[in-house]
């Protein structure tokens, strides 16, 4: 409706100039104004509503709650016509400019085509770097890349939205003002008739138009390079590291012996969620406890802390900053790589054939196991990466449609809300604590999601922020999910593991409180119910620590009460051991950069499936 209404208005404006601005009445020539017009007032409108103005969905008046939305867009919309009537009516009659002729049309011409392709392609990197950098955070080039070569179903629709109000709104628009710039054949001058000086004549017109497209081009490229940090996908190519292979402990190569009764495990990832969110005086970087509820739990369990005495976490490393590289890092003790030719991720039954998972583990050892996604499992791969590491039963938002949890055509945010989330995943535990097997529960939740979350209708909205609500209520959630399990017969013998997926992308949220640049954000984590005598773990063993999210993969298995033979899997450490990760015996920053190089055991082992023994051997 409202794409309608200002093309109506844009063509009203093109008849008004053919009308009262334009002498001549060729066919070609009144075409010509009414599309170019059309379109430029157009753009100049949505540039006018969601740059200055600084609305979002700008394209839909569903999205609007407030019923005077139409009115406002064509109170803009006429405003923009009439300024830009006025401009097209009054710039002929300044005496300052003048229409000249080129003298080598076809040479201008081309001039003309490639400095607007050039200035395209550089507002094209700019915007699309903004909008990466505002949805994504700090986007790395493993990120980017995996994503593009992975499938996208089930996206939030607001990321589709987002990147035509973002990239292709930003560079149709300044393309448009840059194209009448640059094609414009008038030339400013001084004094009339034989006293007429040129000031400012074609050939500095196209030297200009050149110059500005090259330095939004190179300048644009170079920002995005540093910001998506291509170098380090160079390196990633170019330089090779032995670092994986010299560190890794293959699952099947070592003694992993269960406990006599085995324990259920139920692992809740949290859409982003940081200590960060804390109150000051707790360790945290808010004025407020955002997240209550989450602290008052960590009261009851173990947390790993980064810090000396207060809540922490781990900090993300390499090929670990986003939801499907989080599961991979805590599942398989790996980070997630950028795929080479052997793997997409993608792909049924290739989504690193080569990793031992904690799903393949706990499936060899008779466990049944279920993971639930309010939103599709189709996002990342992840329906393949469940169903060849464990065989999950997996149940995301298509799912919950063919179970009639939700009607067919329902969509919330990424899929549906969380609070619904956890309703179905009540029903689906006690349907798992009712067989006669150990049951492994996964869930993620999504409200918390960049870039300014989602707030269900039950929610309460005690702040300003939408962010900061959509956190509060998430969080509440969780806890009083965790205190139906704690109140369920089976949870005697059941440990809760509840980790923050990753690091918040949200910039706008954390772009408002101030100096949060020199605060060390970490993972919210905390393990209920562990293993007997896993809970008087010592001091020195909790706090000061230096870990990754691949640690978590032999660390959950000790929280069940398993034994590790050298405490290490993948390239993770059992954190309730003696022996010190990677990040503790190399230190961050070298692991890192190590990590940012190509591996050929990781290409050839990992992302392949080699030919070695079968798996589970060791695993008692």
């Amino acid at each position: 409706m409202i794409i309608a209404i200002v093309l109506v208005f844009g063509v009203l404006l093109g008849i008004f100039r053919v009308v009262f601005t334009e002498k001549t009445k060729k066919p070609k020539r009144i075409a010509h104004i009414l599309i170019r017009d059309t379109v430029l007032s157009a753009l100049l409108h949505f540039g006018v509503m969601h740059y200055i103005i600084g609305t979002d969905n700008i394209y839909s008046a569903a999205a609007h709650k407030d019923g005077n939305y139409v009115l406002i867009n064509c109170l803009v919309c006429l405003a923009v016509c009439v300024v830009y009537f006025l401009v097209a009516l009054l710039l002929p009659k300044l005496r300052f400019l003048e229409k000249a002729e080129p003298k080598n049309k076809k040479g201008t011409r081309a001039v003309k085509i490639l400095s607007t392709v050039f200035f395209a392609l550089g507002i094209l990197a700019l915007t699309g770097t903004f909008w990466g950098i505002e949805s994504f955070g700090d986007l790395t080039a493993d990120q980017m890349i995996i994503n593009l070569l992975s499938p996208t179903e089930g996206t939030d629709p607001g990321v589709y939205i987002s990147v035509i109000e973002g990239p292709v709104l930003g560079t149709a628009l300044f393309t448009a003002l840059f194209s009448l710039f640059a094609f414009s054949d008038c030339v400013i001058v001084k004094g009339r008739n034989l006293n007429k000086k040129t000031l400012f004549p074609l050939l500095a017109r196209r030297i200009v138009s050149g110059v500005m497209a090259g330095v939004c081009f190179i300048g644009s490229f170079a920002f995005g390079i540093s910001q998506f940090q291509l170098v380090d996908l160079y390196k990633s190519y170019v330089h090779k590291s032995p670092f994986i292979e010299e560190n890794f402990v293959d699952p099947n190569s070592v003694n992993i012996t269960f406990p006599e009764k085995k324990r259920n495990l139920i692992f809740i990832y949290l859409e982003s969620m940081e200590n960060t969110f804390l109150s000051k005086e707790l360790g945290g970087f808010c004025e407020e406890n955002l997240i209550p509820h989450l602290y008052e739990l960590s009261k009851e369990g173990i947390s790993f802390s980064d810090r000396k005495d207060t809540l922490g976490g781990f900090h993300e490393s390499t090929g670990s900053g986003w939801s499907v590289a989080a599961m991979v890092n805590m599942g398989t003790g790996l980070p997630m790589k950028v795929p080479n030719k052997q793997n997409r991720y993608g792909q049924e039954n290739n989504f690193l054939p080569g990793a031992t998972a904690l799903g393949d583990i706990l499936h060899g050892q008779g466990y049944e196991q279920t993971v639930m996604f309010g939103a599709s499992a189709g996002f990342g791969g992840l329906n393949h990466y469940y169903r060849s590491h464990g065989d999950f039963t997996i149940i995301d938002y298509d799912e919950a449609k063919k179970r009639d949890y939700i009607p067919f055509y329902y969509k919330e945010f990424w899929g549906y809300e969380d609070d619904k989330l956890y309703e179905f995943a009540k029903d689906e535990i006690t349907r798992l604590s009712e067989g006669d097997k150990p049951f492994h529960f996964v869930m993620e939740t999504a409200d918390t999601h960049a870039p300014d979350g989602y707030l269900s209708k039950k929610a309460p909205r005690p702040y300003k922020d939408k962010y900061a609500n959509a956190i509060r209520y998430s969080q509440e959630e969780t806890y009083n999910f965790v205190r139906w399990i704690q109140e369920q017969p089976f949870y005697e013998n059941t440990t809760i593991f509840i980790i923050g997926d990753h690091l918040s992308m949200a910039n706008d949220f954390f772009e408002k409180i101030d100096g949060i640049d020199d605060y060390n954000r970490s993972c919210f984590n905390l393990i209920l119910n562990a293993a007997p005598g896993l809970e008087n773990t010592a001091k020195e063993k909790l706090f000061e620590r230096e870990y990754a999210p691949f640690d978590v993969f032999p660390t959950v298995l000790a929280s069940i009460g398993v034994t590790i033979e050298g405490d290490r899997l993948g390239i993770g450490t059992n954190l309730f051991s003696d022996r010190p990760t990677v990040f503790e015996e190399f230190g961050t920053y070298y692991v890192d950069t190590e990590l940012v190089k190509g591996s050929m055991f990781y290409n050839q082992n990992i992302l392949a499936k080699p030919d070695k023994h079968d798996k589970h051997d060791k695993h008692k």
